[in-house]
């Protein structure tokens, strides 16, 4: 029925304005719809392109800075001058701990019961551990090609330095501070020339 009234108001339409103001008026209209059509999708399109370009732009520059940052950690590892700030400092945290540690053997002979090696062997690690652990929480204020300074540290230096005590605690020869002193720096000559392969590795 809605049909059969808008070809019944076409046809009046047209025998009443003509075929083709009909035909100028239809295609006028659609024009127009073609013509905000195509207005609106541009502008959508458009937003949608400026806005994924300002999201790759900033993902560029926050890529850049990233980028930056690593060279300059990178350029500052490379200077000699760097790599001997950070062994100045570090020789006097290796010499300190050297002293703690014949302080500790001195300590654990006189207030242990050294007899009983597991629990001495025990307290022993995790003295040591402590020491370690506070080194490692003092070498975190300083960065080295882009990574703390003790991420380049070792947890087995930490067994090193063990057998070392033990081997003073329970020498046959009995308690000698003055070779205790030897071997500890000893021990920590090596770990400052593993911590300085590492830096350079």
């Amino acid at each position: 029925m809605e049909q059969t009234e808008a070809a019944l108001q076409v046809a009046k339409g047209i025998s009443e304005y003509g075929i083709l103001v009909v035909i100028a008026a239809f295609f006028l209209v659609f024009a127009i719809g073609v013509l905000v059509w195509n207005m609106v999708s541009y502008k959508n399109l458009t937003e949608r392109i400026f806005t994924e370009f300002g999201e790759k732009i900033t993902d560029v520059q926050e890529k850049a800075n990233r980028n930056l940052e690593t060279m300059v950690d990178i350029a500052e590892g490379l200077i000699p001058e760097t790599q001997l700030r950070i062994k100045n400092t570090s020789s006097v945290y290796f010499d300190l701990a050297t002293e703690k540690v014949c302080r500790l053997i001195k300590r654990v002979r006189e207030e242990n019961h050294i007899a009983d090696r597991e629990a001495t062997a025990k307290k022993i690690r995790t003295l040591l551990t402590n020491m370690y652990e506070d080194r490692n929480s003092r070498f975190d204020s300083y960065r080295y090609r882009g990574k703390r300074l003790s991420e380049y540290t070792n947890p087995e230096w930490v067994e090193w330095v063990a057998k070392v005590v033990e081997g003073e605690l329970y020498n046959e020869s009995g308690a000698n501070n003055g070779r205790a002193y030897t071997n500890v720096s000893a021990v920590y000559e090596n770990i400052k020339l593993d911590f300085y392969h590492r830096l350079n590795g």
